[in-house]
């Protein structure tokens, strides 16, 4: 399970770093798409980010147990 779960959280936090760049993009460029997707490309990546808070501190939890 430890290895599954720590996949999972270089998955997901990879899939944050992608968010963050996808986002930083939008923002440099402007225009309509921007304005239109902005403030939802953001809420995507705290919603990931969360994720992989709770995913990082879950594996760090298990393994400082002897897990």
């Amino acid at each position: 399970m430890l290895d599954i779960l720590f996949i999972l959280a270089l998955v997901v936090t990879v899939g944050v770093a992608i968010i963050l760049l996808f986002g930083i993009g939008s923002f440099t460029r402007g225009g309509e798409f921007n304005r239109q997707n902005g403030n939802k490309i953001m809420r995507w990546r705290l919603a990931a980010q969360f994720v992989a808070v709770i995913l990082i501190a879950a594996y760090v939890l298990i393994r400082g147990n002897g897990g």
